[in-house]
């Protein structure tokens, strides 16, 4: 063991962190994951990596919350493959896959803030437990962020939408 984890955690929390700097990134310089770019496949194949070592880990008895989030996560990546190759939801298709990219860094950042709360510094760490009230408040500042992200991007998304309807040959504007 190593900090407390054993050698799948370790390996699972690098994975994890590869994926979390490229979603940061991406945020950063694109606004959203890209799927199609260099940034957003990093994020999705170490996403879906970092859901497959995270069931192998059980730290915490059996099967738990960690590993119900995990297949949430996977779900809502393939939610968003979808919506991004295939189009099947037609209009909503864009906002669908970029809002399901983000949910899932979300998804990554809720237990990583449970774990290093619970196990940083050590010997001492900040939080008993991941059932600590201060967790739920954590969550909740993540999912009032989410919503504010995600009105940006939507707002990007119209504006991009709009911005080619007007350039298309054939339409009013042109």
């Amino acid at each position: 063991m190593i900090y407390g984890l054993t050698y799948l955690g370790v390996i699972h929390t690098a994975i994890s962190l590869v994926a979390v700097a490229a979603a940061l990134i991406a945020f950063i310089r694109d606004k959203e994951i890209i799927a199609a770019s260099t940034l957003g496949k990093v994020y999705i194949w170490t996403t879906v990596l970092t859901c497959l070592t995270g069931f192998g880990i059980f730290q915490h008895g059996g099967f738990g919350k960690p590993h119900a989030l995990g297949i949430i996560t996977l779900l809502v990546l393939g939610i968003a493959w979808v919506a991004g190759t295939t189009k099947v939801l037609g209009r909503a298709s864009p906002y669908v896959e970029t809002l399901s990219y983000s949910i899932t860094f979300v998804f990554h950042m809720i237990p990583a803030i449970t774990e290093t709360s619970t196990r940083l510094p050590l010997g001492a760490p900040l939080l008993p437990n991941a059932d600590a009230p201060e967790l739920k408040v954590a969550t909740g500042v993540l999912l009032l962020l989410y919503i504010i992200g995600a009105a940006l991007q939507v707002r990007r998304i119209r504006a991009r939408n709009a911005a080619q309807a007007v350039s298309l040959p054939g339409s009013a504007a042109a």
